[in-house]
């Protein structure tokens, strides 16, 4: 067994394995802690340097890797125990069965525990062989930030069990069970209210009203000294109902015994709801999703591994970044990914549209954090107030913790850097109309493009909106799908147009939006700010630099399919440096994209029929001054 609850060790067959010094210690705790994970070089030498590494941490790191790699393979051959130090892209994982590991076991017996639907004698019984797997300080050899954080972090799910563990017993009528283990474990976290109130419940249902009344008051002491705070209104209530001898258990013996009734299991899920809530955030999928099965595969490279045995396990990186031009279907993507992975993170899956490219206010980091930590069970109360606070206890709450983070429609990479977590366990979607290249270079993200739909990609999502109307006009269905620049949102809004005619053909759609000025009206989605093409367009442009503003219009009026950096200077009016300067802006921005010849830039229709417009519009509005 492998020991990360208490001081760092191995045994095998009674015998405690040599693992060397602290720092090397450290180097396997990491890797236990992310068992089956990937964990990058540079969270290795972050978390064992204290993110100050001395010039020579990396080849350090390798020997102590080497050393580690040496020690594992000298251990047992029994299955259950083998242990394999492998090295992947980027960085190293340690493929081990998760319950030879004492963190992860525990962690298996506690959210088992936790289901609502279990009877009270075997959530007891679970969470008393998860608290027996302690022994003493988590990583209580180990110095450094990291393991610091981790010992708070595992500490508090170790409280939480206990008090859980408490409930359970006083529910079934056992309260002497209670008084030494929670005595224990109160005596040595003084200020843990929830484990205090267990205790004075239990001394309580013992007749032991006295001793009951003497912890409140030395616990009371302690906040008042040490904090400048009274107990809470919980401990308070405890305390009022033992002076006043009203003080009643929650369950009666004979029922207790017998497992509980309805209502007392109930009482057990909202304890438990409140601290180890499994959020389920995401939004319900787009309806009449088509294709890009390509791009699904390629988001599931990066699901957790369903096998846990040594050499099946699978490294995953912690953030994948869908980027596009607008109205791409980046959300409908990421969602309907989400959806499907789902089973894969039995912590939940947090959700946020952040709002980068809308009508209304963006959502701060500092609000998103809030709203998760709220979501994660974090009492309003304990969220704090600034942003820095807020990332550190979220990156804590998640620690280890195997959810799905999905990060909607994100303006930059600042907007997304505190909504990172600190562990391989989650795995991030950030969608934007941004390329985020400084979370690909910064934070080893994997880029993931979302071009327009494949020709028959298109005509399958109009005949999916549609219906038999395309299969009897599919000349003039590929021609709607060409109009629409094969962009699905704006297959989505051409659909509902034809729908809401039932007795036109798709030909005279066609018609309709033959002229291009024309066919962002028609597009407009009854003004819906969302899903009108030109309003969803507008929220990229006037994002841009005014000298990039003013290039996107020039270019709206180049009459070819595409352009290189000579012409775009000749159009812009500035020398080609300039001009490949403007172009990797708005290309940046999905405002533009790969032409047709290698060097070269293109928009698609609707983009082009869009800047032409703006470009009109601002000539209108300033004759004499160009675009």
């Amino acid at each position: 067994m492998f020991q990360l609850l208490g001081p760092v060790a191995w045994t095998v067959d009674g015998r405690v394995v040599d693992l060397g010094s602290a720092k090397q210690r450290t180097v396997l705790a990491v890797l236990l802690t992310d068992a089956g994970r990937l964990v990058p070089w540079s969270a290795l030498i972050d978390r064992v340097w204290d993110q100050a590494p001395t010039t020579d941490a990396r080849s350090v790191l390798y020997t102590y890797v080497n050393r580690i790699r040496r020690v594992l393979e000298r251990g047992p051959p029994a299955r259950e125990q083998a242990a394999a130090l492998v090295r992947r892209t980027g960085g190293y994982a340690l493929e081990v069965e998760l319950e030879s590991v004492d963190l992860h076991r525990f962690r298996r017996l506690v959210l088992a525990a936790y289901d609502h639907r279990r009877p009270d004698p075997e959530r007891s019984e679970l969470l008393r062989e998860a608290l027996g797997l302690w022994a003493g300080t988590a990583l209580a050899d180990l110095p450094g930030a990291w393991a610091a954080r981790m010992r708070e972090s595992w500490n508090r799910q170790r409280l939480d069990a206990a008090v859980q563990w408490g409930r359970a017993e006083l529910r079934l009528g056992r309260p002497d069970r209670v008084l030494a283990p929670v005595g224990e474990l109160s005596s040595e976290y003084p200020f843990a209210e929830p484990l205090a109130g267990v205790l004075m419940r239990a001394l309580a249902a013992t007749g032991r009203d006295a001793e009951a009344l003497d912890h409140y008051a030395v616990v009371r002491a302690q906040l008042v000294d040490r904090l400048g705070t009274e107990p809470g209104p919980e401990l308070r209530e405890i305390h009022q109902a033992i002076l006043r001898g009203t003080l009643r258990q929650t369950t009666g013996g004979a029922a207790g015994q017998a497992g509980g009734t309805a209502g007392h299991s109930g009482g057990a899920a909202r304890d438990i709801g409140r601290r180890w809530a499994i959020p389920a955030q995401l939004p319900a999928e787009v309806p009449g999703f088509v294709g890009r099965d390509a791009e699904l595969a390629e988001l599931s490279l990066f699901l957790p591994a369903k096998t846990r045995r040594a050499g099946g396990a699978r490294p995953t990186m912690a953030v994948v970044t869908v980027s596009g031009t607008a109205g791409v279907g980046k959300s409908a993507l990421a969602i309907r990914w989400a959806h499907r992975a789902r089973e894969h993170f039995p912590d939940g899956q947090l959700y946020v549209d952040l709002r980068g490219y809308a009508p209304r206010q963006p959502v701060s980091a500092a609000g998103a954090l809030a709203g998760f930590l709220s979501a994660l069970g974090v009492p309003s109360r304990d969220v704090p107030a600034n942003l820095d606070g807020r990332s550190a206890r979220y990156r804590t709450e998640l620690s280890g913790r195997r959810m799905l983070i999905v990060l909607d429609n994100a303006s930059s990479v600042e907007h997304v850097r505190p909504l990172l977590p600190g562990t391989p366990s989650c795995v991030v979607v950030v969608t934007s109309r941004d390329s985020l290249a400084g979370l690909v270079a910064l934070h080893g993200a994997h880029r993931l493009h979302l071009d327009l739909l494949a020709p028959a990609d298109a005509a399958a999502l109009l005949r999916t909106l549609i219906g038999a109307r395309v299969e009897d006009e599919p000349e003039a269905a590929a021609v709607l799908a060409g109009q629409c620049a094969r962009l699905p949102l704006a297959l989505r809004v051409a659909a509902e147009l034809a729908t809401a005619r039932p007795a036109g053909t798709l030909a005279d759609l066609v018609t309709e939006l033959a002229d291009q000025r024309r066919r962002l009206d028609l597009l407009d989605a009854g003004g819906d700010a969302h899903a009108a093409i030109r309003a969803v367009f507008s929220w990229s442009y006037r994002r841009l630099p005014a000298d990039a503003a003013r290039a996107f219009r020039v270019l709206g009026l180049h009459p070819g399919p595409d352009l290189d950096a000579h012409a775009a200077a000749a159009l812009i009016g500035e020398g080609p440096e300039e001009a490949r300067r403007l172009l990797g802006v708005l290309a940046h921005a999905h405002l533009i994209g790969p032409g047709g010849r290698t060097g070269t830039y293109a928009m698609h229709d609707l983009l082009r029929a869009y800047a032409a417009d703006l470009a009109r519009i601002h000539i209108g509005r300033h004759p004499g001054r160009g675009t």
